[in-house]
């Protein structure tokens, strides 16, 4: 019966398990994917909005000669911070379910079964595309994640969305030389844009290098050719690929599957006590922006670091108790 089980070995996983390395804690992190496997899948030119100071995690300083580090950067610092420390990570092993036993809960995954007193859900939301709903999504040309811009070259590209995911890929993909529509539900590009990407993606616009809909939707997804509703009626455009960058969402399912309470306004949002973390199953805490529920905008890798700390001195407070 291990103390404690950490389930995400991303960057707030990496921080919990610190965390209880310097509690003493008898701990194993398991993670489904590659070491920090969010950050992996991010676009290969990404850059963080953040500076490299608040992406640190355990107190080890996040050295880069960027005024805002990128992708590249991170998956360094997480792993040489994870491996310094050498903490009990297995990689590539997927926790299937967590079911409660005399003293704690049994853990089963893809390789192996574990017991431990306490749980900590760091699972993120990167691992599952918010859908379209639309005929066609289901297409090969139909993506929804994005790496590298050069594969675009010469090719008719839609892009849904007006995130700072959707700008990056417009923007990289045009300057590849790819002829660039997007669609976009609302009537401007998002105010929560990076400041300094958002006057280069107004101006494209503006001079028609890019074509944007505005209060539009995707409608129809063909293998040559989409539809896209607009004000004045719908259209249809030749076309390539669709990027689909319409956001991503927790593993809800896996969530209730093990019996974490969900918010009914939509949003579904987990019951968790926001002093300790401790979800409405005694002793599984839930830590980083699996929080937010579909509002993965609340939570950073900044501002849920603390959480680890809070999760921790709740456990060794019960220990001692």
């Amino acid at each position: 019966m291990l103390d404690l089980i950490i389930i995400g070995g991303g960057p707030i996983g990496l921080t919990c398990g610190l965390s209880a390395q310097k509690a003493g804690l008898s701990f194993i992190i398991l993670e489904k994917g590659t070491l920090v496997n969010s950050l992996y899948n991010y676009p290969s030119t990404m850059t963080f909005f953040s500076t490299s100071e608040k992406l640190e995690i355990g107190g080890y300083p996040f050295a880069t000669t960027h005024v805002k580090p990128n992708r590249a950067d991170a998956l360094e610092y997480y792993r040489r911070v994870a491996l310094s420390n050498s903490l009990p990570l297995q990689l590539f092993e997927e926790v299937t379910s967590v079911d409660a036993v005399q003293g704690g809960y049994a853990v089963n995954s893809t390789r192996g079964n574990y017991q431990a007193q306490h749980i900590i859900i760091a699972t993120g939301f990167y691992d599952i595309a918010v859908n379209l709903d639309i005929p066609g999504e289901n297409l090969p040309k139909v993506k929804h994640y994005y790496q590298d811009p050069h594969f675009f070259t010469m090719q008719k590209v839609v892009v849904v969305g007006a995130s700072n995911s959707s700008v990056d890929v417009a923007l990289e993909t045009y300057r590849k030389g790819a002829e660039v529509t997007m669609v976009v539900r609302g009537n401007e590009i998002s105010r929560r844009v990076k400041y300094w990407v958002k006057p280069d993606i107004l101006n494209r616009i503006e001079e028609g290098s890019i074509k944007a809909y505005f209060d539009s939707n995707l409608k129809a997804i063909r293998e040559h050719e989409v539809d896209i509703e607009t004000p004045g009626g719908t259209i249809t455009i030749q076309n390539d690929y669709v990027m689909a960058m319409t956001g991503y969402k927790p593993n809800f399912d896996f969530l209730k599957k093990i019996g974490i309470q969900l918010s009914d306004d939509g949003k579904f949002i987990p019951h968790y006590n926001p002093e300790t973390m401790e979800t409405n199953l005694p002793g599984v805490y839930l830590a980083g922006v699996v929080c937010g529920g579909l509002d993965t905008h609340l939570w950073f890798i900044e501002n849920s670091r603390v959480h680890a700390e809070m999760i921790l001195s709740d456990i060794v407070e019960k220990q001692q108790r």
